[in-house]
Formats: structure tokens, C-alpha cells, sequence
């Protein structure tokens, strides 16, 4: 992996899992998975695309930090969903 993205959190391996329901938008997952941090969580997650023989995935976490998981998990879906409109599949490369 790069330095740029090692430094922007980009990611073209699958990274693990967790027990997260992906939210499927245009045909990509979005998995919302905040990170808990000093009483708040930061806003964090992946956005995954299947390519047939390879499951590409985006990782990012946002330096905004929110007192409610659920919040968190809400503005990050609708940070990916916007990211998705903007990058579509040049996310990945």
C-alpha cells in the first residue's frame, strides 16, 4: 500500500468484518462503524463494492465526533452515500 494511502485511510484489500448491516446503495455497501473515542464516537467506516473476482473496499475516518453511536452511524451513511455520487468507482484507484 501506498504512502498517500496509508495516510488517507484508502484501502483496496478487504479489510475484516464486523457485525455490521451494510446498507446497500447503487450497488455498493456501505458499513457504518464508528469508533468510540473519549466518551463520543468518530465518525468511521467502509464502503465495499463487489467486482465480480474481487470485492474492492474504501475505508475512511472522518476527524468529526459525535455524542451518539446512532448518529455517528447516520451521518457517516449519509457521507458515503454522498462520497459514492461524487467518486463512483474511482474510489478504488
Amino acid at each position: 500500500m501506498g504512502f498517500f494511502s496509508k495516510l488517507f485511510g484508502f484501502s483496496k484489500q478487504e479489510t475484516k468484518t464486523a457485525d455490521v448491516e451494510p446498507i446497500d446503495y447503487d450497488g455498493y455497501l456501505i458499513y457504518p462503524e464508528p469508533k468510540a473515542e473519549g466518551g463520543q464516537f468518530r465518525i468511521a467506516g467502509r464502503i465495499c463494492k463487489d467486482f465480480g473476482d474481487d470485492v474492492k473496499t474504501h475505508v475512511f475516518v472522518r476527524s468529526d465526533l459525535l455524542s451518539s453511536k446512532a448518529d455517528a452511524e447516520s451521518f457517516m451513511i449519509n457521507k458515503a452515500k454522498m462520497f459514492i455520487d461524487q467518486t463512483g468507482d474511482k474510489m478504488f484507484g
